[in-house]
């Protein structure tokens, strides 16, 4: 860690809030040129604009920077385009990747006519949750522990033209180039999970996005090679409340898309890139606290958990087909959710039974350590969004006072017949999420406007455009028909 980035995280730590001129005097006393301002869209993806340090003052944290909102998907029309970018100072980092100085901040949005917070602004939504569950008395934190995995590629080249399309990618540890010339030491289908070097190359190359990672204050725990052949990797951070978690799971993606570009590598968070072999998921812990107090946990309940988490099971399973519109939201994510294989496509709970798509972690009978794992989600979600959801659909189930159902700590591929599973493509879950989102207006905290533009947006913009083209397996199939 540079001595800059030491004295960043010393600032951070002084305080739950840190004041807009505390941000620029550290900057102005650092070595800091440049002011990058990043702002999440509805889908998830950071965007981003830059100033000289000496032309950001202290008004800018308080009346805002002003964009165009219509040239941002999901957000305004072209006739009330002008938004207004609000600087979080308590999110400062120094970006790792920048040849000049910079320091970094996430900002709100702000609708400049109303002065208010915008309802479509992701970080907002994730605000409202927060404030909303202190707001029911049942808990005042949510903590979120996600489990973000990726691919890392050598080389990756898509083609999709009217009379062509397809895709390359290529990773030297992959099983495809065992018939090349090499050292041999490729690794099989499936059999990714923990191989120690000369199988797992990236070794290295995850230890520095975990260095990276904790130089900007996130802190991480395991990191290692997942199961699938291709560079695929997982690196686990320490969970944190929900709005925090969201900023951190942004920065993550960042660090570990450019550390590998660095690195001569490409980084993809598709869930299923590969045919063949498990895709990338982000199973997300999660937990409710009241002052200081762990509330999922109960040893003479089930798996040790109290009441109150089974009720919250019940809200996760009977609104998880909605959610998934959010948790899950690429028509991708459904060619990894698929049955008969170890995906989470089953909606039930369970100790230790990762085909269920809650399971209750057995490693610790700590209180503190008692969580619930929703196993569905993947990193193509908006985190904001993801995490607020799920939140959402929980408390809902302690309020109403939904019943879990049975575990099903039983084998789900030989026994299962009749339990139902989570939607089978991006559609189904937007038609699930039309139905059944009344719970996600409570509080203010989704807007009907959201759901509705997201519904579109990805029914227009994503279903559709996949549905609508040839694929290249149809030609295999029904060519010479």
């Amino acid at each position: 860690m540079s001595d800059m980035d030491t004295e960043l995280k010393q600032y951070l730590e002084a305080g739950p809030s840190v004041a807009p001129k505390d941000a620029l005097e550290f900057a102005e006393g650092s070595e800091i040129k440049i002011v990058d301002f990043k702002f999440v869209d509805l889908l998830g993806r950071w965007q981003h604009v830059s100033m000289p340090l000496n032309a950001v003052d202290e008004s800018a944290f308080v009346e805002g920077l002003g964009f165009d909102g219509s040239s941002i998907r999901g957000w305004q029309a072209i006739d009330e385009s002008d938004m207004l970018l609000i600087p979080d100072p308590s999110t400062a980092i120094v970006d790792p990747f920048t040849a000049d100085a910079t320091l970094s901040l996430i900002c709100d949005i702000r609708d400049p006519v109303t002065g208010g917070p915008y309802d479509k602004d992701p970080r907002f939504v994730a605000k409202r949750a927060e404030e909303y569950l202190r707001s029911t008395g049942v808990a005042d934190t949510v903590n979120i522990g996600p489990e973000c995995e990726f691919f890392v590629f050598d080389s990756v080249s898509y083609d999709l033209e009217p009379q062509r399309t397809g895709y390359s990618i290529d990773s030297g540890e992959a099983h495809w180039n065992s018939g090349k010339p090499g050292l041999g030491y490729t690794i099989r289908e499936k059999e990714g999970y923990f191989p120690p070097a000369p199988h797992d190359t990236l070794q290295d190359l995850r230890s520095e996005m975990v260095l990276t990672l904790g130089g900007l204050g996130i802190d991480c725990e395991f990191h290692h090679h997942e199961v699938a052949s291709a560079g695929q990797c997982e690196i686990n951070m320490r969970f944190d409340s929900l709005r925090k978690m969201a900023d951190q799971v942004m920065v993550y993606k960042y660090v570990v898309k450019n550390v590998a570009r660095r690195a001569g590598k490409s980084v993809t968070f598709m869930p299923k890139p590969l045919f063949g072999d498990n895709g990338s998921g982000m199973h997300v812990h999660q937990s409710l606290w009241k002052e200081g107090t762990p509330l999922f946990a109960d040893k003479s309940g089930y798996a040790g958990l109290s009441q109150l988490a089974r009720s919250y099971i019940g809200g996760l399973l009977k609104h998880a087909p909605a959610i998934l519109a959010f948790c899950a939201p690429t028509t991708n994510s459904y060619r990894r959710l698929v049955p008969g294989y170890e995906a989470p496509v089953n909606l039930v709970y369970s100790q230790r039974n990762r085909s269920a798509c809650i399971r209750v972690p057995m490693y610790s009978e700590s209180p503190k350590a008692k969580r619930l794992e929703f196993r569905p989600p993947d990193v193509t979600a908006n985190p904001y969004l993801a995490f607020s959801a799920m939140l959402m659909a929980g408390l809902d189930g302690i309020e109403k006072s939904i019943d879990a159902g049975e575990p099903a700590d039983f084998d789900l591929f030989e026994e299962a017949t009749d339990i139902p599973q989570v939607p089978g493509s991006l559609a189904e879950a937007l038609d699930a999420l039309e139905a059944d989102h009344e719970f996600l207006l409570k509080g203010s905290v989704f807007s009907e406007d959201l759901i509705r533009t997201w519904i579109d947006w990805k029914r227009e913009h994503e279903v559709d455009f996949v549905a609508l083209r040839p694929h290249p397996a149809e030609f295999a199939l029904y060519y010479d028909a």
